[in-house]
């Protein structure tokens, strides 16, 4: 894993580097396995207030890694109708998800918010993987693309799932039908950027900070309600909002809170 991703915390903040720089962070079979490794970590990382996911060198990740591609084209792996039962069926987690739907949404399910920095190409899985932050801070000349439909497949690393709540549906069927590249202003545009900045890392890495120094228990629940939001079950969100405010009012961090707002200090928070 220590040479696909690289992470450093401090203060609560995670900052996680895809460094397989010389194939521009594209994903193989290690990186699948360290996105998967390192996001289980995080997501038992006690202390952890928020994490910024960026890549090292050229690019974001420029998605799967061409030998795969490679091995479609020679039949070296094959596929079709007949074989999709144990596929579909098989090697899945609790949530549903394959491994390469594993790799990307355990970054969803990380309890703190995710900020993606992305900065040069993320095609691909690596447009899917950026998806799955809460926040998505990136250059304005940044290429992105849904670019399955140029291998003649689709995106399947939960790139439909975490698509739908971004955009228009007809947005969503133009991007993955046509495979066109956008860049990171265009995306701002769509709803599929939150910001356009010079330095996204840098810039996620300050929001990060900020989103440190709030109330953890806080955070984290507006994250499971945001998560829940989401997936449009109006019935549960409406419970859970309860759920969720009667836990923090009164609590000690609520109550810091409020305290050195009045105080006009800093907070002094206990870990969640």
């Amino acid at each position: 894993m220590n040479d696909r991703i690289s992470v450093d915390i401090q203060g609560g903040v995670a900052d996680v580097r895809l460094i397989r720089t010389d194939k521009m962070n594209a994903l193989d079979n290690a990186m699948f396995e360290a996105l998967v490794q390192t996001g289980e970590r995080l997501k038992a990382e006690k202390g952890l207030r928020a994490v910024v996911l960026s890549g090292e060198g050229r690019a974001f990740c420029a998605g799967l890694d061409t030998s795969n591609f490679a091995a479609m084209a020679s039949g070296e792996r094959s596929g079709g109708a007949g074989s999709a039962g144990a596929l579909v069926t098989s090697n899945r987690t609790a949530s549903g998800a394959n491994r390469a739907q594993h790799a990307v949404m355990v970054w969803r399910d990380i309890p703190v918010p995710v900020i993606a920095a992305v900065h040069g190409v993320a095609y691909g899985g690596g447009y899917q993987l950026q998806l799955s932050a809460d926040l998505r801070f990136v250059t304005r000349d940044a290429r992105l693309s849904v670019l399955e439909i140029k291998w003649g497949l689709i995106p399947d690393m939960a790139g439909m799932a975490l698509l739908r709540g971004l955009v228009r549906d007809d947005v969503a069927r133009e991007l993955t039908y046509s495979g066109r590249i956008f860049s990171g202003e265009e995306a701002l545009a769509m709803g599929l950027a939150t910001r356009v900045c010079d330095d996204p890392r840098e810039e996620a890495l300050a929001f990060a900070r900020d989103i440190a120094a709030k109330n953890p228990d806080a955070i984290r629940a507006g994250k499971r309600l945001l998560n829940l939001m989401a997936d449009g079950d109006q019935h549960a969100l409406l419970l859970a909002e309860s759920v969720e405010q009667t836990a923090l009012i009164g609590s000690p961090n609520q109550v810091e809170a409020v305290r050195a707002s009045l105080e006009k200090r800093a907070p002094n928070f206990t870990e969640a």
